[in-house]
C-alpha cells in the first residue's frame, strides 16, 4: 500500500505528457492501495495561493486552472486521506529530533504517517528528505 507525495500527484495530473514511470505506477496500482497524507492537500492549496499572489494574468489563470483540484482529490480519495493524529505526531517529533534544523518538516510528517500505517512513500524526493529515516520504505516512480 502506498502514500503518495505531492510531486507524484502533480506529475500524474499532467495527463499524456506526464513521466512514463509515474503513469505506469498508477496504471498498475489498484486505487484501493493508494492513500494521501492531508499535507498534500495543504501543499496544493499553498501553491494555488502563491500563484494568485504573483499577480500576473498567466499566474492568475494557472491558479484558476488548479482551483478545484484539492476538492476533487478530497472527493476522489475520501477515506484514503489519512489523518495526522497523535501517534503520527509522536513519531514526527522523534524524526525532527534527529537534525538541528530540519528543512523538510512536512516531509517528516508524511514519513510519520507512512511509518504508522506501514505504507510505502511514493515520491521523487527520495534522496534528501526521506533518505535518513530508519525503516521508511520509499519508491521513486520517476526512475
Amino acid at each position: 500500500m502506498y502514500l503518495i507525495d505531492t510531486n507524484v500527484l502533480s506529475e500524474y495530473r499532467k495527463g499524456a505528457p506526464a513521466n512514463a514511470g509515474v503513469v505506469k505506477f498508477f496504471d498498475r496500482t489498484k486505487s484501493s492501495s493508494i492513500y494521501l497524507p492531508p499535507q498534500v492537500i495543504g501543499e496544493i492549496r499553498a501553491g494555488i495561493e502563491k500563484l494568485r499572489r504573483q499577480g500576473s494574468d498567466n499566474a492568475r489563470q494557472r491558479a484558476e486552472t488548479f482551483e478545484l483540484w484539492p476538492d476533487n482529490l478530497i472527493s476522489r480519495f475520501g477515506d484514503h486521506i489519512l489523518k495526522f493524529e497523535t501517534d503520527a505526531a509522536i513519531v514526527w517529533g522523534a524524526l525532527l529530533s534527529h537534525e538541528k534544523k530540519d528543512p523538510h518538516p512536512i516531509d517528516k510528517q508524511i514519513a510519520a504517517i507512512a511509518l504508522i500505517y506501514n505504507l510505502v512513500v511514493v515520491t521523487r524526493d527520495k534522496g534528501y528528505a526521506f533518505a535518513k529515516i530508519p525503516n521508511l520504505r520509499v519508491i521513486n516512480p520517476f526512475n
